[in-house]
Formats: C-alpha cells, structure tokens, sequence
C-alpha cells in the first residue's frame, strides 16, 4: 500500500472527477461495514441479508456496486496509465491486482490463531480459504483492465455480452440436470473443485461452496467494464439532465432484460448469474444518476460528506472493518470473544435481538467512519 496527501482512492485516478462516484462508493463501502457485522448472524432484518439462493435483496446489491464503482474510477485511472507507455501500464495493472489479491489472502489467514474451548491455537493455514472479495475484485481489475486497454469500449461491450451469453451455456451444459443452478449441481462449483481442495472453499453455505470462486468471477467483469463505460458515458456528456435521463431509461432496460432472463437463469449472486449482472447493474446506473441529478444538479452536498470520509479510503477501510472484528473475536473477556462482550452487556442487555443486531453493526460503522474522517483531515489517502 501506498499513503498519499495529495490525491484519494484506491483503484482511483486523476484530477478529473464527478462527485457522486465519491459518494456512490462511499455509500457502497458503509452498506458492505454495516451488512459485514452484525451483532448476531441469527438476527439480522431482511433487507441486511442475502437471498437464501436465487433472488435479490439490498445486501445483494452491494458487492456488484462496488466493482461498478471501480470501473467508473478506472474511466479516469486506465487513460493517465496508457498516456505513460504500455510498459507503465502493465507494470501498474499487474502489481496493483497483485496486492490486492494478497491482502485478500492475508485476510483469509488473519488473525492466524482461533480459539478452541477458551484455548488460543494456530491455524492451518493450508486449509484457509483461497478464494473472497478482494481476490475477485483483483482479478475482476485485472482482467477488466486489459479487455478495455486492447479492445477499447465497443468492442468490450461486444465481449461482455458473449462472457454473459457463453456464462450461461457453461451453466446450463455442465450443471447437473435437472436443476444445474442449484448449490450442489452448478458448473461453478465444479470448476471450483477441480482448481482447489474442498477445504480451501467457503462453507457458509453449509457444504464447500464459494460465492467468489472462478468460474463465476468471469460475469462479474462485465460489472466492471458496464462502470467503465458508465464513467466515459458521463465525461462525454456531463453532469446534464439528459445524462440522467439515458442512465435511467437504460437502467430501467437492464432491469426489464434481467426479469425476463431469469426466467430462464435465475438471479442469483452465489453463482453470480448473467441476469444478476444486468439487474445490478441497472440499479446502479438508476442510483448514480439519482445521485447526480441530487448532488451535481440541485446542489444538495451537505449531506455528502459522510460517505466521501468513506469513499476517499474505501479499500483501507474495508480491510480495517475486517481485521478489527476478527481481532474482536480472539480477544477474551470474561470467558468469551470481545465482540460478544461487547454485543450482550452494551445492546443486547436493552434492545430486542434484532434493534440490538442492527444498533451494534451501525456502531461499528460510526467507528469505521471516524477513521475515515480522521485520515481525511490528516489528508492521508492510502492507495495499492
């Protein structure tokens, strides 16, 4: 990681910008804290929680935001590396994937110790999960980088709906029937298994499974490029009302085209369906230009400032509110994990499970966000 006085962000770029993608991914990182840490995992209000399987829910929004919100920076980001050279720009595109891989796995590993009946032991660490978000958000950058860099936009655009079409067939053709979409029948959780050991998978879906696995990483690029292409679309024709007016009527076709499609392949963000990219994808285009027509338009920018503390160190933060917690979980008091402590004498002793779930997870964000206020007055931006 790099620290900087200057300039903000973390897949970020240069001195030209819009303002709502500050806020929109600053309201991204606040919903990723917030939906993250629950007091308790079995008292969470719906729209804080995923869908079971197939279908869509606030939560489910969150992750494809932040990769659209990561091509709409790198509209800037990619031309500032292309201006300096193919050497430069490999070299960034390469190391930046990298580092953002390996804090995924650091994360993975963290805190390299568990407790066991009260007993602090070691991890295996050869039985740590490979896979998760920072892994995907690296290889989503990665590759996202180099279809845009040698395709340019049209023909991206072209791609991303043969990776959404061909997804789907490697779906249908190579899941089992008669359900190949189904947690234990999906080709993603085939390829998974032929890439990684069973246990190196995620198992909160109760078997080895991984929302964030390869095979179902390729989709979530086109998240990636459909931000990209936003983040040109808005510097050609700026922050107009014709602008948000495109951003809807094409949101609202995203929308209308991910219904129909999941008829046939159904919404869901475990495997990360082609009709999951395009309703996502259309909320999003829906919710920036709201943002715009809110911030750049009328004017309103008092309220913003709480998310810009999170947008302009949102990689930061987000491994902040991670290692914290798990730091919380290994930490004793009185016989039991901190974060319980914490979660049973301060909400839990006042408030019903579910206020007291939700009241702990809106503390834990307040606290992130005092971190993001106190680096950006500090002027410290930390960038990979």
């Amino acid at each position: 990681m790099k620290t900087s006085s200057s300039s903000a962000g973390e897949i970020n770029s240069g001195k030209q910008r819009y303002f709502a993608l500050d806020v929109l991914r600053g309201l991204t990182i606040a919903l990723m804290v917030l939906v993250n840490t629950p007091g308790s995992w079995s008292a969470i209000y719906a729209p804080f929680k995923h869908a079971a399987w197939h279908g869509f829910t606030l939560t489910d929004l969150v992750f494809p935001t932040f990769l659209f919100v990561i091509g709409n920076a790198m509209s800037f980001s990619l031309r500032k590396y292309e201006a300096r050279g193919e050497g430069i720009f490999f070299k960034k595109v390469v190391k930046r994937s990298a580092l953002i891989f390996l804090i995924g796995l650091f994360l993975s590993a963290f805190p390299f110790v568990y407790r066991s009946n009260g007993e602090l032991l070691l991890k295996d660490l050869a039985g740590m999960r490979i896979m998760g978000v920072l892994q995907r958000i690296a290889l989503c950058y990665f590759f996202a980088s180099f279809i845009l860099h040698y395709l340019k936009l049209k023909k991206s655009l072209v791609l991303s709906g043969i990776i959404l079409l061909g997804y789907w067939g490697i779906m249908w053709f190579f899941g089992d029937q008669p359900d190949p979409y189904s947690l234990q029948n999906n080709a993603a959780l085939k390829f998974d298994l032929l890439v990684f050991p069973q246990e190196n998978l995620w198992r909160g879906f109760g078997v080895p499974f991984d929302p964030e696995g390869l095979l179902s990483t390729l989709p979530a690029i086109v998240n990636v490029i459909a931000g990209y292409v936003c983040g040109r679309f808005i510097q050609k024709n700026g922050n107009t009302l014709k602008t948000i007016f495109s951003l809807g009527i094409i949101g609202v076709v995203l929308l209308a085209l991910g219904q129909v499609w999941d008829i046939y392949f159904p919404v869901n963000k475990g495997i990360w369906t082609s009709s999951f990219v395009l309703l996502s994808t259309g909320w999003d285009l829906i919710i920036l230009g709201v943002l715009i027509l809110i911030i750049e338009i009328a004017g309103l920018k008092k309220w913003t400032y709480f998310f810009e503390a999170f947008g302009k160190n949102p990689l930061f933060i987000f491994i902040m509110s991670g290692l914290v917690v798990m730091l919380m979980n290994v930490i004793w008091v009185n016989g039991g994990a901190l974060k319980t402590w914490l979660y049973n004498n301060m909400y839990l002793s006042w408030l019903s499970s579910y206020n007291a779930s939700l009241a702990f997870a809106l503390s834990y964000m307040l606290l992130m966000w005092l971190l993001g206020y106190w680096l950006d007055k500090k002027k410290i931006y930390i960038k990979v």
